[in-house]
């Protein structure tokens, strides 16, 4: 009985718990339920291994007395009010763990926010000044791509012309200057002749040509040559030199009189050969007595003074002046004026001056004479081969030149 006692008591001490089969754990497994990947169960499963070792060992030592059953049960308890006390402690410590690590996550969250809206912030005003400056530098580049353009087209049209290698095309460009002088003399000075005669070189040139391409242009110029002879030929010249000369003469017009009306036309009276006419008679013989002596002549209207030293320098001025203004209408084709101021000069010249004088007749005369000239003028408003020369010189001198890069990689 002792022995079995101590047998029991040693194994009880010395031996592992044994699991729910009656079998012994092996270390490997108590070894394993201690792990750090188990921690947070470690104290529920030493809970658990104790009960199962005591209820084992309560099997195995059934003989025993009824102390050592107690003493077990009471020590099981405490382990396990212990084991509950550390899952208890573990817990609160996890969870106070996580929460100070929820607070470090959430300001690490609000500075990472801040960081990104400063960021954005910056990226935008960054773009926007890159799209500032990548606009400007466009415009700058197309200027400057303009500007190339245009030195470069101005430099290939020097060249077309140095190359001289189509004799034909110097008479096409000859033909073009002709026909744009003949169109500044139509609308710069009217002289509709010259600009007649330069059309018509013009021509002449392009028929040195002998291309049937051209007949477009010549048909043009054909029907710009017809309508220039149709309009009416103005001798603004010699209407200008007849003015000129008038007005020299101004000073030599000899200033009429006083001019009095015309008097009345008497009848002599006559003595009668009656008697009772004595009155009558006695009235006559006395006033053809006093009539040799006295003339009186009665006029009826209003007498025009003679012109003082300076209302006659005044009245010179002033028809020189209107004459001044119709040769400016000439020049300006300006119908109205030159009628307007020639009419005035005439009777100026009627009304002041004395028209018994021959000087003064022939002044008159010619102002009439001018004042019957037409010096309006419809003139054509362009010259319909003008533009035709200009694009086939153009079309032409592009050919002969080398296209451009742009030109290439468009086509």
């Amino acid at each position: 009985m002792t022995d079995n006692n101590k047998t029991s008591g040693t194994d009880k001490n010395a031996s592992v718990p044994a699991s729910s089969t009656g079998k012994e754990t092996p270390a490997s497994a108590k070894k394993a339920s201690n792990s750090p990947a188990n921690t947070s169960n470690a104290s529920t499963d030493k809970a658990a291994s104790t009960n199962n070792a005591a209820s084992a060992a309560k099997t195995e030592q059934a003989p025993t007395t009824d102390a050592k059953p107690a003493d077990n049960k009471k020590g099981g308890n405490k382990l396990a009010t212990v084991a509950i006390v550390l899952v208890i402690a573990l817990g609160a410590g996890l969870y106070y763990h996580g929460h100070q690590q929820a607070q470090q996550t959430n300001a690490q969250l609000a500075a990472m926010n801040n960081q990104v809206t400063e960021l954005k912030q910056a990226l935008t005003n960054s773009e926007e000044k890159t799209q500032a400056a990548v606009q400007k530098a466009t415009q700058d580049t197309q200027v400057l791509i303009a500007q190339q353009d245009k030195t470069i087209n101005s430099l290939q049209k020097a060249l077309a012309d140095m190359k001289g290698r189509r004799p034909n095309d110097w008479l096409l460009a000859e033909a073009e200057y002709l026909v744009n002088q003949a169109g500044r003399q139509l609308w710069l000075e009217h002289d509709v002749l010259t600009a007649t005669t330069l059309m018509e070189t013009a021509d002449q040139r392009i028929a040195e040509l002998n291309d049937p391409s051209l007949t477009p242009i010549r048909q043009a110029m054909a029907k710009d040559i017809q309508q220039l002879k149709a309009i009416k030929r103005i001798d603004v010249d010699g209407i200008v030199l007849r003015l000129t000369s008038l007005q020299q003469e101004v000073d030599k017009l000899p200033l009429a009189n006083a001019i009095m009306p015309e008097a009345q036309e008497l009848t002599p009276e006559t003595v009668s050969s009656n008697v009772d006419d004595w009155q009558q008679n006695l009235k006559a013989s006395l006033n053809d007595f006093v009539g040799q002596f006295i003339t009186y002549r009665k006029r009826d209207g209003n007498v025009i003074p003679l012109l003082t030293p300076a209302q006659t320098f005044y009245l010179q001025e002033n028809l020189k002046a209107k004459l001044d203004q119709a040769m400016t209408a000439v020049y300006r084709g300006n119908g109205r004026l030159y009628a307007e101021s020639l009419k005035t000069a005439t009777e100026w010249a009627e009304r002041f001056y004395n028209q018994d004088a021959k000087i003064t007749e022939s002044f008159v005369s010619t102002l009439n004479y001018l004042s019957k000239q037409t010096i309006d003028v419809s003139y054509p408003d362009a010259l319909n081969s003008q533009q035709l020369v200009s694009d086939m010189l153009a079309e032409r001198l592009r050919r002969d030149l080398a296209p451009l890069p742009t030109e290439e990689a468009s086509q």
